[in-house]
């Protein structure tokens, strides 16, 4: 049973519970080997950071009790112990899943070979392998004459090595090896005798080639087992105005490679007297999660799982322009006779690449201004702005340092952004920028021309191809004029009061968008007493804010009709007898991440409708820089009220977020078509028709 308090279930159990909907899709036999096999490393990939945030964050709680400068959770140590529980029997679940795949890939003649499996052949080409690639890559730790413990990175896996000799009982030594994932490659085919595939990892290359590494130091016998340290990854930022933002990220960033181990997970087979020794010299003790696991970890590298070795994936659903920025046309020109929205990842990322190209090449355009919290590696936004500082306009990019596990790339970023002219804004000193915006302006016969974009995601062309995102690109005048506010406020534009406080259009984190919000929910609740008609839908990662809750609840109360979907976390109670109506709440999982905030109010038959940046939680409401947008062209609203009946009638990939969070699949009738939300949404926009 979800541990809940009076009226919310606790956040973290409810994480816990999203990613169970994540392994359940690993299990899914209806799903291809090779996309099971993905979501495991997604799985695994979540798990990690959970416990880098926020197993540390309570952990922190659990240390530092009243006197922590955070949100204490109530119990912190009780929650530490659920989640201890819940992880382990997740992981035995995980072991389950990915025996049976091992057997499934067996059965598709791909086999994972460890160093006791290989023919003769394999034995000299791992061999081979070893010394031409592998061998200049590690560097063996001798950790009982070491004086210092080692420090084990984080996302690293180790060999934890017991070396022995069999004519000398007392000859026995532990070693630690990294695995060289980040400059070779995990998955290292190997030749075989027919039209099978084998396939060997990197730890298994280095257990047979031990020998060689160790022999020449009298040592016969060789054992290793894959050990790996989950580490503490908040950082601790002074926020006072006089400090250097840069300098003080460096310093954090150089901490959190040293912070408290969070979670030890070690191969469940390792020699007894080789763990008791590592914790010894980690200084591990029980409480700090110690995981027993199998012989693999870091499960996240199967997210790259080669796909070359299957011949029967049915090709993906290819994203396709939106019919009205159709190449070669003037992006513009099209926003100034109508609104557009792009739809990620079914719309392609790069009609937004090509307007801001389109704005560096125009004479006319005199400025750009963009928010950027996560880019691509080879960001083409960026290739795109920095032409048009070459091209002699005045861009400014306020560019958020702080986004976490990014830092280091934003901070590489400022510094080419700014070798190249871009002014770049680093945003408030006290809370993040998550806002995603742009906006562009253009001077024609002296006249000056904006042009605008509110995205609930990021600008980041890789993720575009997988996260579920909306970005609306309008000439709007109300929307473009708040939008030039909130730029006010973050280059610190001294004007008559708070910038963000003369936003009329757009409600505002941290100003506004709360009690906009609040005021839109009451408004149903008016609604319903008037006609029994009132609706709320809307779509959110994480709903945890308490007070947005509590205000979800009284809508119910009066009986308004409440649809929610949730990817992620989940902390509403949804189903309570002083509710007239329960609330329905459901969480799609699928080949696409659902990334997108969509609020549709009905309004007495006259919807309102927006789109955000903020899920409703503490932090995006109370602490950063946040902006939702309403839609006010009504095609595009039906539009996205549309795809949110799909989505609301999922039936293949849709869980129910009932009040025990159990992820029982939504129920499809005998008589009901199935609905698989993400391919039906991707038809019902291939269909759609605009005039040009």
């Amino acid at each position: 049973m979800i541990n809940h308090t009076k009226n919310t279930i606790v956040r973290d159990l409810s994480w816990l519970a999203f990613n169970a909907r994540v392994l359940q899709e690993a299990g899914d036999t209806s799903n291809h080997i090779h996309d099971r096999l993905r979501f495991l490393g997604i799985f695994s990939n979540n798990l990690d950071e959970f416990f880098r945030v926020r197993v540390a964050a309570l952990s922190r709680m659990v240390l530092l009790g009243k006197e922590a400068k955070m949100h204490l959770e109530a119990n912190p140590d009780k929650i530490l112990k659920k989640i201890q529980q819940t992880v382990i029997s997740q992981q035995e679940e995980f072991d389950r899943i990915f025996s049976d795949i091992i057997k499934e890939l067996s059965r598709k003649g791909v086999e994972l070979k460890n160093e006791k499996q290989l023919s003769r052949k394999q034995k000299e080409f791992v061999k081979n392998y070893f010394e031409q690639k592998v061998r200049t890559q590690v560097i063996p730790l001798m950790i009982e004459t070491i004086p210092h413990t080692p420090l084990l990175r984080d996302k690293s896996i180790y060999l934890a090595c017991v070396l022995g000799n069999t004519k000398s009982s007392m000859q026995q030594r532990y070693a630690l090896i990294e695995i060289p994932t980040k400059v070779l490659p995990r998955f290292v085919i190997m030749p075989t005798e027919d039209d099978s595939t084998d396939i060997i990892l990197m730890e298994d290359i280095i257990r047979y080639n031990l020998p060689a590494l160790f022999a020449p130091f009298g040592f016969d016998r060789f054992m290793g087992y894959i050990i790996k340290v989950t580490r503490d990854a908040e950082l601790d930022i002074d926020n006072d105005v006089s400090t250097n933002l840069i300098t003080e990220l460096e310093k954090g960033l150089k901490n959190r490679k040293k912070g408290r181990a969070t979670r030890f997970v070690y191969d469940r087979m390792i020699d007894s007297t080789l763990l008791s020794y590592l914790t010894r010299r980690l200084g591990l003790l029980k409480k700090d999660n110690m995981i027993p696991g199998g012989r693999i970890h870091n499960f996240k590298d199967f997210i790259d799982f080669p796909s070359t070795v299957f011949d029967d994936i049915a090709p993906r659903q290819q994203p396709f322009v939106h019919p009205l920025l159709r190449q070669p046309k003037r992006i513009l020109e099209v926003l100034e006779k109508t609104d557009v929205m792009l739809h990620f990842p079914y719309h392609s990322f790069d009609s937004i690449i090509d307007l801001i190209r389109e704005a560096a090449i125009d004479p006319n355009v005199q400025t750009v201004k963009i928010t950027c919290y996560r880019l691509a590696k080879n960001s083409k936004i960026v290739n795109a702005l920095i032409n048009a500082v070459r091209n002699g306009k005045e861009v400014t990019v306020v560019l958020e340092l702080r986004a976490r596990f990014d830092e280091e790339a934003n901070i590489r970023w400022k510094a080419q952004l700014e070798e190249e002219g871009v002014k770049v804004v680093l945003g408030k000193h006290d809370m993040k920028v998550h806002a995603k915006i742009c906006v562009i302006k253009k001077k024609e016969f002296n006249k000056i021309k904006q042009y605008a974009f509110v995205s609930t995601g990021n600008l980041n062309e890789n993720t575009a191809a997988y996260y579920g995102d909306h970005c609306l690109l309008t000439t709007n005048k109300n929307i473009i004029t708040d939008i030039n506010r909130v730029f006010d406020h973050l280059e610190g534009v001294v004007k008559r009061g708070n910038a963000l406080s003369l936003c009329k259009t757009l409600p505002v984190s941290p100003l506004t968008m709360r009690s906009a919000f609040m005021a839109l929910i009451d408004n149903e609740i008016k609604q319903n007493k008037k006609s029994k008609k009132g609706k709320i839908t809307i779509k959110l990662n994480s709903l945890v804010d308490k007070v947005m809750i509590e205000k979800l609840y009284s809508a119910a109360k009066a009986g308004v009709d409440i649809n929610l979907v949730i990817r992620g976390i989940c902390c509403v109670y949804p189903e309570q007898k002083i509710f007239k109506n329960h609330m329905k709440a459901i969480s799609i999982i699928d080949d696409y991440l659902e990334h997108a905030r969509v609020f549709i109010f009905d309004n007495g038959g006259k919807p309102q409708v927006f789109i955000s940046s903020a899920d409703w939680m503490v932090r995006n409401l109370d602490h950063r820089i946040e902006v939702a947008c309403p839609i006010y062209n009504p095609d595009i609203q039906q539009e996205l009220i549309d795809i949110m009946n799909i989505q609301l009638a999922e039936n293949v990939k849709g869980r129910k977020l009932d009040n025990e969070q159990s992820n029982e699949y939504v129920e499809r009738g005998a008589k009901d078509p199935v609905v698989r939300s993400q391919v039906a949404i991707y038809k019902y926009l291939r269909n759609k028709k605009y005039i040009d």
